[in-house]
């Protein structure tokens, strides 16, 4: 495959493709005034669109005082999304179904301390390396770079208390008439996790009239480093504590993807899923084949199909025929993970449910593992001068 995988995905801002995403996003938006402590100002509803609007509480304190603050968006659709700065993390996201009854289809978690000490990084903003790299280490312009090994001897998701989904975001309010959302940002020192480079990294969660969650990526660097970013969200169409995803239909547009070894680092091999038990070329039940997938789990990165001309191509469909939600996912990334979370423990407790195996769905749209290794890989290379962009939308709907 051509390392730059049909054009460089470090930056999408070419005039085309912004104006078709502009299209999408409802515009530029307006930032909100900014409180005397630095934090964002309560904001009602858009005297244009009344129907959309953003409620600022506080969601808790870390252990060393600091705030953590919660902004929940709605529009009149009958959506809400709450995101917070600890983690930069997607906390609910309620949805109706075909009768209109409204359910939380991200699972979460009821406190702050459940998110610090017992979360699986659940809606967590993922940096500054989303999946794994070999080894934890990489080199750049013939400099080795050792990074925090919290996988056996591998790295994954941006290491240990230095990871993204660890920060305290830093947040500003976000609207236009066809667009409410929030604007996180945080700075990620040089050396911090092993990483060069001090990299400013901002990531939007903005929420549409028409039901679409959208996500926005950017970074800059001082120095060359890796920059790989995701949103870790377990989906459950049915509802957060409803039981298992087997029945959720899901559709894939990825004829290939990439093999991997017992450690889930990727060999170089791109396969098809032709035949084969991770063939969601079509849609397919989830549950369908899984008792035949290695380890009876999907966990696989999909290279997904390239679409010229489109900005923010559609990557996946999720539906789930009780209640009649549907998810599509769009995605300037080249790859998406597919998670089906066996792991999940009983444990975990959210409004008085618990979560257990196969409670969650996850489609966490991102470069491939292990590309700062792998030169044939999509680059994550992003240099002093170049701005990584990367855009990704849920959309949400009913049949």
């Amino acid at each position: 495959m051509n390392a730059n995988h049909g054009r460089n995905h470090r930056d999408i801002s070419d005039a085309a493709s912004r104006r078709a995403f502009l299209r999408l996003s409802g515009g530029a938006l307006a930032v909100a005034a900014i409180g005397s402590m630095g934090v964002p100002m309560a904001m009602g509803a858009d005297e244009k669109n009344p129907g959309l609007q953003v409620k600022h509480d506080v969601f808790g304190k870390m252990p060393n005082g600091t705030a953590v603050d919660l902004f929940t968006l709605t529009n009149a659709a009958g959506m809400e999304v709450s995101v917070m700065t600890y983690g930069a993390t997607l906390v609910t996201v309620k949805v109706p179904d075909r009768a209109g009854k409204s359910a939380n289809v991200n699972l979460s978690l009821d406190t702050l301390d459940d998110y610090i000490n017992r979360s699986p990084v659940f809606g967590a903003l993922i940096g500054r390396y989303a999946n794994r790299i070999a080894n934890a280490r990489f080199s750049i312009d013939g400099t080795e770079y050792k990074v925090t090994a919290n996988s056996g001897p591998h790295h994954i998701h941006g290491g240990g208390k230095e990871a993204f989904h660890r920060a305290v975001w830093k947040a500003q309010i976000l609207r236009e008439a066809d667009v409410v959302g929030v604007r996180f940002t945080h700075t990620s020192g040089d050396g911090e996790a092993g990483y060069p480079g001090t990299v400013e990294t901002t990531v939007e969660y903005k929420l549409t009239k028409d039901n679409q969650l959208i996500l926005d990526y950017s970074a800059r660097t001082d120095k060359p480093t890796h920059v790989n970013l995701t949103n870790h969200a377990y989906w459950n169409l049915a509802g957060a504590g409803s039981g298992d995803v087997f029945g959720h239909v899901l559709q894939v547009d990825a004829d290939q993807y990439l093999a991997a070894d017992k450690a889930k680092i990727p060999t170089g091999e791109m396969l098809s899923v032709k035949g084969t038990v991770l063939d969601f070329t079509t849609p397919t039940a989830v549950g369908s084949r899984i008792e035949q997938v290695e380890d009876k789990n999907y966990d696989h990165c999909y290279v997904l199909n390239k679409k010229a001309g489109q900005a923010v191509p559609l990557a996946a469909r999720v539906v789930e025929p009780k209640s009649g939600r549907t998810m599509e996912v769009y995605t300037t990334q080249p790859g998406v993970q597919l998670y089906t979370a066996r792991g999940l423990s009983d444990k975990l407790v959210a409004g008085g449910k618990a979560y257990g195996p196969y409670h969650g769905l996850c489609l966490e749209t991102q470069h491939y593992p292990d590309s700062p290794n792998r030169p044939a890989f999509p680059s994550t290379l992003l240099r002093p001068g170049q701005t990584l962009h990367e855009v990704t939308i849920f959309k949400f709907g009913v049949l």
